[in-house]
């Protein structure tokens, strides 16, 4: 039975959310995760920048200098994408101090800016690492010609750069995988 479970948990993991996904279900994540989502909390203002398609793409673009960059595409209606969301807090926490910019990039809909993804970045304490991205807006190859492996239609996608030096990621991470890519970067 053991083996069955994990077998089913693994799956899920790896699992991606596509673009025309169901919104997860708040119960059912919060059997498997301390993270989720109310979205009937009442609006207020998103206090999250809104990046146009250029901004995401010097997000992604590699940088000449000895950071460790780690860009996270998420919906807060994507249950892969909050189950793995734990893992990036907890080595925030543990690479506190280091040369290491951790973002995340919401590609809900406009129209949960203020309610779903505020209510998010409020329970999470990740306000602050937050950018808000209309992928509507975006060309239809903006992942394509930003990315190496990820074709826009699945999330979620991290990519970690240093230098030159770049990882991609299409679906969800388990905290090992997150660990073990990020200590490629050292």
């Amino acid at each position: 039975m053991k083996k069955l479970l994990l077998s089913g948990a693994l799956i899920a993991a790896l699992a991606a959310c596509k673009k025309n996904d169901a919104p997860a279900n708040d119960v059912a994540l919060q059997e498997n995760t301390d993270v989720s989502v109310n979205p009937t909390l009442p609006a207020s203002t998103a206090d999250f920048p809104q990046y146009a398609p250029d901004e995401v793409a010097q997000l992604l673009k590699t940088k000449d200098n000895d950071t460790v960059y780690v860009t996270n595409f998420f919906a807060t209606w994507c249950a892969p994408c909050l189950i793995e969301i734990p893992h990036f807090k907890k080595k925030m926490t543990e690479m506190e101090g280091q040369k290491v910019k951790f973002t995340f990039v919401s590609v809900d809909q406009p129209d949960d800016w203020n309610t779903a993804v505020k209510s998010f970045g409020d329970k999470e304490g990740l306000n602050e690492n937050i950018v808000l991205f209309d992928m509507a807006k975006a060309q239809p190859n903006f992942a394509h010609a930003n990315t190496e492996k990820w074709d826009g239609g699945s999330i979620p996608f991290t990519r970690i750069t240093k230098g030159n030096k770049v990882d991609e990621t299409i679906g969800s991470m388990t905290e090992e995988a997150l660990t073990e890519k990020l200590n490629q970067f050292k």
